[in-house]
């Protein structure tokens, strides 16, 4: 998403970066590339104006002229600043309820429906939790069907009333199910439309009246930039929400919405939508946002989306197997399988420090370990564990059944035996050798 942004903000921030003479002219000129940076990713021009004057309020107050190294605190004061411009701290979402009412709300089309099924799965599987998801969109065709296979996709129940076409009742009668079924959590889908009217600002407020939800919850499309904003002004005027909800961040967009909103409403960004999947779901972490939007990854999420794959006895016979030397393509095919359920992996390598910016123009499919795969499954059970059988003919035969050629079945085998003997090192220590073909892989 934020792609653009980041190579802008890093030629600007360049000048500072090296080692000529820094003086308040060229501060002052690396700030105004800044300030364009930002309004061309579609952050309000005030906004931006305000971020770019308080940094160099800061600059010249904190002598980076005469500091060591200007730009690196340069840097630093850009991306304190960004963070406070996103919201300071992560936000946490309340469910101090009996059950806890979550209220969705935003335009037709924000991705209000697909999300509610994300937040239920979230609450489900990382806080264990026993949602019940509510279809109160009773306009838009199809909207309660899409809801129910939403919820049979991730195993949560899905209460709804085709009987009748007031909102509010459907709601009041869900929290009473709750309450008697032993549901912890109710999220509450309500209808969206095509572009902010009266009706509809009277309909959602009568729910939130009738029902007082520990959370109101507004949903925005990040693609829809600057009118994101000022969309979240309007409902915020009428419904006082408590915190934003940021869709479609892995699309094509300039990531005005993710940098201004907070300063628009004053309500923080609670999570962000990074995909289609139900588990393209990820808290908003203003800091380490900035991080990514300068460039600088973000390895805590990464690691902590490695966390979530992690079995411990999996990785203790893993172990055990390469000291054995009998690592194979089937557990290369289970490191596979986790490192796809990660998350799709123009992502992944995003939160990579400084792997952004060398892919920036290769294009990652989702689909990147597709090929792999097939030349894994052509093999025999023989050749899978015993790759050093996969001789000439071998290659041919795979290569065929995969839909692949022999070319690619050689890449993946050479591939195969440097990663081999590379685990092999990070057990025996070897660090300078492991470092060394590490370079020489692709």
């Amino acid at each position: 998403m934020f792609d653009n942004l980041s190579d802008k903000l890093d030629k600007a921030l360049h000048v500072l970066k090296g080692h000529g003479q820094i003086t308040e002219v060229n501060v002052a000129e690396t700030l105004k590339e800044v300030r364009r940076a930002l309004v061309d990713a579609d952050v309000n021009y005030k906004i931006a104006k305000e971020f770019t004057s308080t940094v160099k309020e800061k600059a010249l107050g904190e002598d980076v002229l005469t500091s060591l190294k200007p730009g690196q605190l340069m840097v630093k004061l850009v991306k304190d600043e960004l963070i406070q411009l996103m919201g300071g701290d992560v936000a946490g979402i309340n469910l101090s309820g009996d059950p806890s009412i979550i209220l969705m709300s935003g335009l037709q089309g924000s991705g209000k429906t697909t999300f509610s099924g994300k937040l239920a799965n979230f609450l489900k599987t990382k806080k264990t939790k026993k949602p019940l998801l509510v279809a109160c969109d009773v306009y838009r065709p199809a909207a309660i069907d899409q809801l129910h296979v939403v919820g049979e996709q991730i195993g949560v129940e899905v209460y709804s009333d085709r009987d009748t076409k007031d909102p509010v009742k459907i709601s009041q009668d869900a929290i009473a199910y709750a309450k008697e079924h032993g549901f912890n959590v109710v999220i509450i889908d309500t209808a969206g439309r095509l572009a902010v009217d009266e009706v509809m600002m009277t309909e959602i407020s009568n729910i939130h009246k009738a029902i007082q939800p520990q959370e109101t919850l507004f949903v925005v499309d990040s693609m829809t930039g600057q009118d994101a904003v000022n969309t979240a002004k309007s409902f915020n005027d009428v419904l006082n929400f408590d915190g934003v909800i940021l869709t479609k961040l892995d699309g094509d967009t300039r990531g005005g919405a993710a940098i201004s909103i907070k300063s628009v409403v004053n309500k923080p960004i609670k999570f962000i939508g990074t995909g289609e999947k139900m588990e393209a779901i990820d808290v908003f972490y203003p800091e380490r946002m900035a991080d990514r939007i300068l460039g600088m990854g973000d390895v805590v999420s990464l690691v902590e989306r490695a966390q979530e794959q992690y079995d411990e006895e999996e990785a203790r016979n893993l172990q055990k197997k390469i000291a054995k030397n009998q690592f194979g393509f089937d557990d290369f095919l289970k490191q596979i399988q986790q490192v796809k359920k990660m998350g799709n992996m123009k992502d992944l390598v995003g939160m990579i420090p400084g792997a952004g910016k060398m892919m920036k123009d290769i294009d990652i499919d989702d689909d990147a370990f597709k090929h792999i795969e097939a030349i894994i499954h052509s093999m025999t059970l023989e050749e899978r564990t015993q790759p050093s059988l996969i001789n000439a003919s071998r290659k041919k035969r795979i290569g065929k059944g995969s839909g692949t050629s022999v070319t690619q079945v050689n890449q993946l085998l050479k591939q195969f035996e440097q990663m081999s003997k590379m685990m092999k090192m990070m057990q025996g220590g070897g660090g300078k050798k492991m470092m060394q073909m590490m370079k020489g892989m692709k």
